[in-house]
C-alpha cells in the first residue's frame, strides 16, 4: 500500500510536469505582430550584440590601429629638401640620400597637402585643420585657423604670397605672416576644392566636385567656370609650361586652354583611367599617377614614353619630379624614387611596411 506521502509528492509531481510541458503551437493567425512583444528570429540566432563584453572591450582596447602608410603630399623647400606628408605625419628627408633630417610632431597625422610660403615656412592641410611649421626648428608656430571645414583638401601660394586653402567645404585666404582668415569662397559649383593650381596670370584655379572654378586672387571673386568636363570630377590639376591647364578626373586626363575655357584634347593613352596626380617634369615632359600605375608622357603628342613598374603600389598620390636627380613617388602603400639616369625604382624604407616598425 502507498503511503499518505508518497501518493502526495506523486500529485506535485505530475502537476509540476503539466506546469512545464511545451505549449501546443500558435497558427500563423494567432500569432502576434512584428514588434508586439520582443524580437523573434525564427531560424538564427540573435545578433551579437554591438558592445563587447567587459573580457573582449579589454583585448579591443589592447589592439593598436593598423598603420596606414598612404603618401598623399610631397613639398621640396628652397634648400632643396623634401617633405613628405603621409597619413604617419611630416618628415623632411635628404633627396639625394634619401637621409630623414627631422620627424615634425602634428596635433593630427592624416595630411592633405603641404604647401611652402614666400619666406620658406612650410604649412601643411590635415584633416583637423591646418598648421604651419618652421624649417629652422621644425616646430609647430601656428594652427586652428577658423576654416569652413577642418579637412584641407589643396594648398596654394599666390604671387602676393598669400595661402589658398582648399577645403570639402570652400576656400579660405589667409594672410601667412600675421595668420589671419581674411576672406572665404564657399560659393563654389561642387563645393569641395578638391586641387588648386596658378595659371600663367597669376589667377587661382580650382578642381572641385562639379568641374573647374577660376578664381580672381585680388578680389576672391569667380570670374570663370568651366561644368562640362568628362569625368566631372576633378582630381589634380596643374600648368603646364605653355600655359595649358592639365586636368585629371576618375576617367580622363583633360588639356584646357584657361583663356578660352576649352577641352582642347583629351589624352588618348589616359582615356578610361582613374587620374590622380600629373606633374610636368624639367625636361617637359609629364608624368601622370593614376590608381593603376604611373606613367610618363609626351606633353606635346600625349604618347606613352615608358610605364614605372615595382613601385609599392600601384596606386598613386602624388609626385615630385627633379628632386635631387629622382623622380620622388607617394603611393597608398608608401614612398619610393625613380632615378633620372638609369631608370632605376627603389622604395624608402622609412615609410613603408617592409620598414623600421617604430616609424
Amino acid at each position: 500500500m502507498i503511503s499518505l506521502t508518497t501518493r502526495l509528492g506523486l500529485i506535485f509531481c505530475t502537476a509540476l510536469l503539466g506546469w512545464i510541458a511545451p505549449q501546443p503551437q500558435l497558427s500563423a493567425q494567432e500569432l502576434p505582430e512584428p514588434g508586439e512583444y520582443a524580437p523573434r528570429f525564427p531560424n538564427d540566432a540573435p545578433p551579437p550584440p554591438n558592445t563587447p563584453l567587459p573580457p573582449e572591450r579589454r583585448l579591443n582596447d589592447n589592439l593598436a590601429p593598423e598603420k596606414d602608410f598612404r603618401v598623399t603630399a610631397l613639398q621640396r623647400d628652397y634648400q632643396q629638401a623634401l617633405w613628405v606628408g603621409s597619413w604617419l605625419g611630416l618628415t623632411r628627408i635628404d633627396p639625394n640620400t634619401g637621409k630623414i633630417l627631422a620627424r615634425v610632431a602634428l596635433p593630427n597625422y592624416t595630411i592633405g597637402a603641404i604647401a611652402e610660403d614666400k619666406v620658406g615656412r612650410i604649412w601643411v592641410g590635415t584633416y583637423e585643420g591646418i598648421v604651419r611649421v618652421d624649417p629652422r626648428s621644425n616646430e609647430v608656430t601656428a594652427q586652428n585657423f577658423a576654416l569652413p571645414s577642418n579637412r584641407i583638401l589643396s594648398l596654394a601660394i599666390d604671387r602676393r604670397g598669400y595661402l589658398w586653402v582648399g577645403t570639402d567645404r570652400g576656400l579660405s585666404l589667409i594672410s601667412p605672416d600675421e595668420g589671419l582668415l581674411m576672406t572665404t569662397v564657399q560659393a563654389l559649383p561642387g563645393i569641395s576644392a578638391n586641387a588648386l593650381t596658378l595659371d600663367k596670370d597669376g589667377q587661382l584655379w580650382v578642381g572641385t566636385l562639379q568641374g573647374l572654378a577660376r578664381i580672381d586672387t585680388a578680389s576672391a571673386y569667380p570670374i570663370g567656370r568651366i561644368s562640362e568636363v568628362p569625368g566631372g570630377v576633378v582630381q589634380t590639376l596643374t600648368v603646364a609650361p605653355d600655359g595649358q591647364l592639365w586636368v585629371g578626373t576618375p576617367n580622363s586626363l583633360l588639356v584646357i586652354d584657361p583663356d578660352t575655357r576649352e577641352i582642347l584634347r583629351s589624352v588618348t593613352p589616359m582615356r578610361g583611367l582613374n587620374v590622380t596626380s600629373v606633374r610636368f617634369a624639367e625636361d617637359k615632359t609629364v608624368w601622370v599617377g593614376t590608381t593603376n600605375g604611373l606613367w610618363q608622357l609626351r606633353a606635346e603628342t600625349g604618347a606613352v614614353l615608358g610605364e614605372v613598374p615595382n613601385l609599392p603600389s600601384s596606386e598613386i598620390l602624388s609626385l615630385s619630379p627633379d628632386t635631387g636627380n629622382k623622380l620622388w613617388v607617394g603611393t597608398k602603400e608608401g614612398l619610393a624614387w625613380v632615378s633620372l639616369t638609369s631608370g632605376r625604382v627603389r622604395p624608402h624604407f622609412a615609410f613603408t611596411r617592409s620598414g623600421p616598425t617604430d616609424f
